[in-house]
């Protein structure tokens, strides 16, 4: 896990230059208690692990 300070953006983008799968945002968005994938601002995330085999883009209901 490592942490990321970004002015912005989105967290697809991230999802996809970290993590190697823009489908993956939502667990960006998970682990750092955000609902929105927009972001606006400087903002500090927490981003995890690459897990090419993890699901991702539909939050557990």
């Amino acid at each position: 896990m490592q942490t990321l300070t970004i002015a912005g953006g989105n967290l697809f983008q991230l999802a996809a230059a970290e993590l190697g799968d823009a489908t993956q945002w939502i667990r960006i968005a998970q682990l750092n208690n955000l609902s929105d994938p927009m972001l606006s601002g400087v903002v500090t995330l927490l981003i995890p692990d690459r897990n090419p085999s993890a699901g991702g883009g539909i939050a557990a209901q």
